[in-house]
Formats: structure tokens, sequence, C-alpha cells
């Protein structure tokens, strides 16, 4: 009996069955690109593997990669797991902090510097004497390059193999609360979480050629490593585009026209508020309600986002609001909601044709089983469980049930038919004076809703009543120094105000809508790598204020 296949085993018979296909496509400034084939990016992967093992380093030990998205990437997590290496990848945005921490706690031997917007900034969080090696596309540094390496080093041959439970990469979370942790995960079960995605893929789209995907969201987070790297290995039809910058990202977009697209909230609410700044919310509302226009109208939406090819479109990584699903779906994409995790490797819950609602985030995917304890909490059992927490056995005795089961942190509800809904964190419900509990998420659900509204943090622990402090739409920060602007944003939020509070209990009203003064960036520290809201860090900043708002008259403060 033939033992089951590994992702490495995938990638050699894509090799050796199509190797002149190309790829991976990667801009490199100018409207140019260089395309790798199959034969072509393993080759490069050998050759890389070659030298990792010239090294000496010891079986299993930890090679990290410090870059945005790019071929190399690919070719270097391919490289590091032929050598018999672990993949340590650092979000590309980090700190210098945050990357000398990941280095010394994954003990890492070697570290590749790729395409990077703050290297100057980082640099000191790399430790004196790490061996590193640059990418192509990498800002100018005296390491050893990844082209020189390629020209003197012979490929490394044969197939080389992993073990099952050989720890395949070392994924660290993006701390919105302390330090990140390392999510331990295995060949054995990021194959078996990767093949569940295929087969979920392919059982929603036929395709006459080659899927085509946009690699943009960071690849040091699990969603874009599982859906779009991992998938796209085991999977071997898959032609990967990457972005070259975010002023470039729309052409980047127009060039890959992908086929299936995924992305997180904050995005799809930007692209939307991107739409309504060509046109005006309630006008295309009218022309999507009229028949045949509308189908016109949407397509021509969509062609300007890119995504007329889409035949699939996923959000994930954070709650998305109901309505902005069903405004994408009246466009005509094919939008769902997903639920995942970087402790499963994102092999969760998806929705389908027939098992999906706007609010919901889908059904469990093959293999996975879920339920929902005493306490509200959702546990989780998948085939991409994690090994484990790196050095933190005791959050792992913390993290899972006497059975087996995760327990993920999000508060959700199961319906008879499978859906599950997720309604808030269970470490981020707060307290009110009035001694109730509130869920912030279904609540700034309600208000990101609103087209003048960018992201949103509703708290209020300890206080007579909840607040929210929201974000602009990126359009709409420039004008509120107009009077005129002000005014009218302000009567807009205090209606919204008053339309959110109707569908509340009264002890998870309102009391006032704060307008926040810049946008929350992963630049200033508000916004994780992934795009999730740091929330002790926005309150903190806020804390000094909220006696004074709380004391005005009215509903709506600007800071």
């Amino acid at each position: 009996m033939s033992k089951p296949k590994l992702i490495l085993d995938y990638v050699y018979e894509h090799e050796a069955a199509h190797p002149d296909k190309v790829y991976l496509t990667q801009p490199v400034g100018g409207n140019q690109v260089v395309d790798y084939t199959w034969g072509q990016a393993l080759d490069q992967a050998r050759r890389m593997a070659a030298h990792l093992q010239s090294r000496g380093f010891e079986p299993g030990a930890r090679v990290a990669i410090l870059s945005k998205n790019c071929a190399h990437f690919f070719m270097a997590e391919l490289a590091i797991w032929m050598a018999g290496y672990t993949t340590v990848a650092i979000f590309p945005t980090e700190t210098a902090d945050t990357v000398r921490f990941v280095l010394e706690h994954s003990e890492a031997s070697l570290l590749f510097v790729g395409k990077l917007d703050t290297w100057d900034q980082q640099i000191p969080g790399v430790p004196t004497g790490l061996p590193c090696i640059a990418f192509p596309l990498a800002p100018r540094t005296d390491f050893d390059t990844w082209d020189s390496i390629m020209a003197r080093t012979q490929p490394l041959g044969g197939r080389p193999q992993r073990a099952p439970d050989d720890l395949a990469m070392l994924i660290y979370t993006s701390g919105s609360t302390g330090q990140p942790k390392g999510v331990m995960h295995s060949f054995e079960r990021i194959t078996r979480a990767t093949e569940g995605m295929v087969n979920d893929l392919k059982s929603r789209v036929s395709l006459k050629d080659e899927g085509r995907v946009l690699s943009y969201l960071p690849l040091a987070h699990v969603f874009e490593r599982s859906w779009v790297e991992c998938a796209s290995m085991v999977e071997g039809n898959t032609h990967v585009y990457f972005a070259e910058s975010l002023d470039t990202f729309l052409q980047d977009l127009n060039r890959a026209r992908p086929t299936s697209f995924i992305s997180v909230p904050r995005l799809w609410l930007k692209f939307q508020q991107g739409v309504f700044t060509k046109m005006p919310p309630k006008k295309l509302d009218r022309l999507l309600g009229i028949p045949i226009l509308g189908k016109i109208v949407g397509r021509k939406v969509l062609k300007g986002l890119g995504l007329d090819q889409a035949l699939l479109a996923g959000s994930g990584s954070a709650p998305i609001p109901a309505e902005l699903i069903s405004w994408y779906r009246r466009l005509g994409l094919n939008l769902f909601e997903g639920y995942a995790m970087t402790e499963d490797f994102a092999y969760s819950h998806n929705s389908t044709p027939t098992g999906n609602a706007p609010g919901y985030v889908g059904v469990p995917l093959p293999g996975v089983q879920v339920r929902i304890s005493e306490e509200g909490e959702i546990l989780i059992k998948s085939p991409g469980q994690m090994v484990g927490y790196y050095k933190r056995p005791d959050l792992d005795a913390e993290c899972f049930t006497p059975d087996g089961y995760f327990r993920t942190g999000d508060r959700g509800e199961l319906r008879a038919d499978g859906l599950l809904k997720i309604t808030g964190r269970v470490k981020e419900l707060f307290k009110t004076s009035k001694g109730k509990y509130v869920a912030p998420a279904p609540i700034e659900n309600l208000l990101n809703a609103h087209p003048m509204v960018e992201l949103t943090l509703v708290s209020g622990v300890g206080q007579v009543s909840a607040y929210a402090i929201v974000v602009l739409a990126e359009d709409l920060r420039p004008k509120v120094g107009d009077p005129a602007v002000r005014t009218r944003v302000q009567e807009e939020l205090s209606q919204l105000l008053a339309q959110v509070n109707q569908q509340l209990a009264d002890y998870e009203q309102l009391k006032m809508i704060v307008v926040a003064p810049e946008p929350w960036t992963v630049e200033n520290g508000y916004l994780t790598p992934t795009m999730k809201i740091r929330r002790t860090r926005i309150e903190a900043a806020v804390d000094p204020q909220l006696e004074n708002w709380y004391a005005k008259k009215g509903t709506v403060h600007w800071v």
C-alpha cells in the first residue's frame, strides 16, 4: 500500500509533468514582468536547497523569510523544505523588535531578505552574525545574493523526501494581543488541509484552462500561505501572479484577471468605497435594480476592479458585514465568507452554493468537526490542526479540550443546517457599569456597513454605556475640514447611531460615536499586519479623553 502523498510529492509531479508551464509571474518595475515555469522555479529551488545543505545546519533547522510576496518566497520555501529544514516567515511590516523576537524565539539559522519597504528600520532586529541571503528584489545590502548562489551551485537531484511528522513551518501569529505565538505545522497536516482546499475549489469552479490568482495578502499569514501558495503547489494548474506595490495594485489585478480571489473585510470595504467615489451609492443601487441594465452595470464595475473574470471570491481573517457580501453579489461577484485560523491551517469553514447566508461563515469543510461549548465558545477539530505552540506547552494545555478540540476563543451559534455564525470573541466581551456583557463585533459590523465608515471599534469597559470610534472612509477624510462637509458627516453619523441602536438591546446601545483623528494602519500600530484592529492600543490612546466625551452633549464627537 502506497503512502499518502505529501506536498513535495505533488510539486515533483508538476515539475515532471509540465516543466515548461508558467507557474509564477513576478513584476520587476516599469510594467515589466518575469515569468518562471515549473521547471525554472524548481531548478532555482533545488540550487538553493543544495546551498542550504552545504551550510551544515542540523535537520529541521529553522530558516526565516522576511519579505513581501514574490516568486522567490515560493522558491525559497521549497528550497527550505527540500533541504530538510523548517520555514519561519515574518510579516514584512513588522518592527525591529518583533523581527528580533521571532528570529531569536525560533532560533533561526539563516534569514532570507526580500522585497521590503522599511528595511532600514528593521535592520536592528537582525541578530549580529546571523547569515542572510538577499532575494533579487531586496533592498541594497552586503549579503550574499540569490542570483550569485544560483550561478555557482549545482541543483539538488532526485526527490528529497520529508517525514509526515516533520515540521514544515512555524507560523507566528500577528500579535493582536501581546507577543506573537509560533504555531507548528507538520507536512502531513498542511498537505491534508491543502488537499481539502483544492477539492473544495474544484467542486465550485470548472475551468477549461488554468486558474489565475493574485498573491498580495501577506504570505506570512496563514490565509494566503494555505489558500494561495500551498493550494497552487498541490493543484498544479494555477498561474500565480504577484502584486508589485500598493500603488500598482489595480494594474497588477488587471494583469492577472484572477479566476478566484481572496481578500479581507477591510479591503473588500475599500474596494466598495473606491466604487462609490466614482458613482454615488444611491445611483448605483438604482441602476443595479433595472433588469438587463443592472447586469451590464455590475459587470462594468467588476471589470474596473479587475474582478470580472473571478468565478469565485472569498473573504476571511475577520468578520465581514452581511450587507457588504450582498452588495458584491448584486454586482455579480460570487463572494462567500469563510472562517478559520492559524491553528487549523485556515481549514475550517466555508460557505457553499447550498450552505451560505449573509452573516454566516458557512459549513464545516470535509473532515472538520465543530461544536459549541456550554460557555458559547466554538470548538474545532480539523485535519489541519497544529502540532502545538512552539516552546509553549503551557498554551497547548490551555487551548485543547481533553478530547482534542481546539478552543478558538470565538463565540458562535450553530444553525440546524450546520451554518455557523460568529457572535464575537470570548475575550473581547466587556461589561458596562450596568453589569451586562456587550459583544463588540456584531455592533461593529452594523456600523461598518455604512459607506461613510471604513473601520469601527466598540468599547466601554465599566462605562454607563458603550461607545464607538470610527475611521471615516478614505475619500471623506480630506474633506471634513470643510464646515459643510463636517456638518453633513455629523448628521449622517447621528442618524446611523439611532438606526443601529434600534437594533440593539438596551444594555448594548451606544452612547456616542467618536471620529478618529487619523486612519488606523499597520504603520502607526493600530492594525496588525493582517489588518485586525489592535483593541487595547486604540482603547489606551483614547482613554484620557473618555470622561470628557461622556460628559458632553450630543452623539457625535471629534477627537
